[in-house]
């Protein structure tokens, strides 16, 4: 019996409207902020809930150049990609050696990786910054992407091995038997059967990664290692009123996340489904 058939009638109307209505909430704000994104400053304080009467892609403009999003974007999509990169690799090779090569001290491991996910950024950030000034990491690419990889893993690990222990031990002993090694096995037989979390993974982490923001700030001082959170911030304050351009610079950063997430959400929810909570 269909589990639909199962459910009141009235539950399901009670469900659908709290979800129409959810949407419109959620909805809304985002909708506003775009058509008020090519509204000038005056129309937005006079009218600020109407349509733009005479749209313009001046805030635009000023915002990509006043703001160098042109170069915060860049950033953004190396912090977040080559992060992301890192991190799924780490996490897959992990989990690999955790539950497939038998260690007794593998439990131990996994225990302490599902530790770190009791670590904040906030509370590790005042020594993480003394940690990267007196290393020569302050203030550049290489001293973001490490925080990211890091407080990345624990959550991509406990993924993968949830995913990786399903992996029936004879496909690797086949393997072993036919004269592969470990490091073979790993490329040409856990990373393919390891598809959906992987996928997982990667969007998870690439949608945490942009749109970080507190290791950023703290940890880069030049405009141009700013990424696009950070210098959407800089729109915000007691000397900058202008809420188009502000208006503009949120619409830039935020737009790119919402085709990334249309163009993959199937992806998350076949990981999850499929991977990540396999057991």
């Amino acid at each position: 019996m269909d589990i639909h058939n199962k459910i009141p009638r009235g539950w399901r109307i009670y469900a659908q409207i709290f979800l129409i209505l959810f949407t419109m909430i959620t909805l809304l704000p985002l909708i506003w902020m775009l058509y008020s994104s090519f509204k000038l400053q005056g129309e937005i304080m006079l009218f600020p809930m109407s349509l733009p009467k005479e749209p313009t892609i001046r805030n635009y403009l000023q915002a990509w150049e006043i703001g160098n999003m042109g170069q915060s974007f860049i950033n953004s999509v190396i912090y977040a990609g080559v992060g992301t990169g890192i991190t799924v690799f780490l996490a897959i090779a992990a989990s690999y050696a955790l539950t497939k090569f038998g260690y007794k001290s593998s439990k131990i491991y996994y225990s302490i990786f599902a530790l770190g996910l009791l670590i904040t950024v906030n509370s590790v950030i005042a020594p993480l910054f003394i940690l990267e000034t007196r290393i020569g990491l302050y203030n550049t690419r290489l001293g973001v992407i490490l925080p990211y990889v890091t407080f990345g893993l624990p959550m991509a690990i406990l993924l993968a091995c949830s995913y990786i222990k399903g992996i029936p031990d004879s496909l690797i002993e086949a393997a072993i038997i036919d004269g592969a090694n470990y490091l073979q096995i790993f490329w040409k037989l856990i990373l393919i059967l390891s598809t959906p979390v992987v996928a997982t993974i990667a969007i998870l982490s690439f949608l945490r990664n942009w749109n970080e923001f507190v290791l950023v700030f703290i940890l880069t001082s030049g405009q141009h290692m700013r990424s696009l959170p950070v210098s959407i911030n800089s729109f915000a304050g007691r000397l900058n009123q202008d809420y188009g351009m502000q208006f503009a610079a949120l619409t830039i950063g935020t737009l790119p996340m919402i085709l990334f997430y249309i163009g993959a959400h199937n992806m998350i929810i076949k990981g999850f489904g499929e991977g990540a909570l396999k057991e």
